[in-house]
């Protein structure tokens, strides 16, 4: 007996062994997807998450103006006469599973121009759709520690009581809600967006919205993740829009979701919006093309109107300007 489970021994050892050198093979000479994934997740466990460019100092905000932060990735902190909006609130070194004691994904490459701590007190978390870099689970639950409202899209709402959330409201396309505040109205309501919502590739299906912000006669857009689509054309008869913030990376090869810096500009145009607000960039690697790449594209599209490019990297900080 004792000779044959040394062989079966030896003979796992051998297996495991084979399995491990293909493994690494595997890892370091595919050019599969999964296996460039992997290396790319192996690399970035070893970098150091550089600070942001800029930091938004939030005693200098009025709340006579609209003022608007990109803290990182969709992360839209904005001041609308007085009410205090987040929008995609994602806030720790990484994405992806949470683990509770931590994050298995996706690493971030800058870190957040505001930490949770600096935030002020939010009138509303606005969360576009599931997706991981999105609807972030760790931050929602250290979010949910102050009560604050949430609008998201439709079949989502489970997520956010699942982090901590209590008061929440769903929106599918077309529909709107009236947040009351202490420093008055806000409304909002959900467009289409070219996209989609499962938080798992084959997960419960979901929504996933875009969003106007309607305060004082005044009109925002925050595009949330989106493809070129003409939906943004169809928000022009109840324009004008002083600003659209939009995503403008991720498109390669994920174009059929994701648009191009030159794809977001014509829709932004298309729904009439005067200034732009860039986002979904440089934060995390998410998709094949160069990190600078989206900006410096967003730039050159932009090349005769620079002072409708309101802002360009994480940290920076936009005053609407007077009408």
């Amino acid at each position: 007996m004792g000779i044959c489970r040394r062989k079966f021994l030896l003979f796992l050892s051998g297996v495991t062994l084979v399995a491990a050198a293909a493994g690494a093979g595997w890892l370091n000479y595919a050019q599969h997807r999964a296996a460039r994934w992997a290396r790319r997740l192996l690399r970035e466990s070893w970098h150091v998450v550089a600070p942001p460019p800029a930091r938004p100092r939030l005693e200098t905000w009025s709340a006579e103006r609209v003022t608007v932060a990109l803290v990182g990735h969709a992360t839209i902190l904005i001041n609308f006469y007085g009410i205090w909006i987040l929008t995609d609130p994602v806030l720790f070194p990484r994405i992806g599973i949470d683990l509770r004691m931590g994050t298995l994904g996706p690493k971030r490459l800058i870190a957040p121009a505001l930490t949770i701590s600096e935030l002020p007190p939010l009138d509303v978390v606005l969360l576009s759709h599931a997706h991981m870099d999105h609807l972030d689970m760790r931050t929602l639950r250290r979010l949910f520690r102050r009560s604050v409202p949430v609008v998201t899209a439709a079949a989502t709402a489970d997520l956010v009581h699942a982090a901590g959330g209590r008061n929440v409201t769903e929106l599918g396309w077309g529909e709107h809600t009236l947040l009351q505040t202490s420093r008055g109205e806000l409304r909002i309501e959900a467009f289409e967006v070219k996209h989609w919502g499962q938080r798992w590739p084959d997960g419960r299906p979901r929504g996933y919205n875009g969003y106007v912000l309607r305060r004082e006669g005044t009109a925002l857009i925050f595009g949330g993740d989106t493809a070129m689509t003409s939906s943004f054309q169809r928000l022009r008869p109840t324009g004008p829009y002083a600003l659209a913030v939009m995503p403008i990376a991720a498109y390669r090869p994920w174009i059929r979701n994701h648009c191009t810096p030159e794809e977001a500009v014509a829709m932004a145009e298309a729904a009439g919006a005067r200034y732009f607000v860039p986002m979904h960039h440089e934060t995390f690697i998410l998709s094949d093309e160069p990190v600078e790449e989206p900006r410096q594209r967003l730039e050159n599209a932009l090349a005769e109107e620079p002072e409708r490019l309101a802002l360009r990297r994480i940290g920076e900080t936009f005053v609407l300007p007077r009408t």
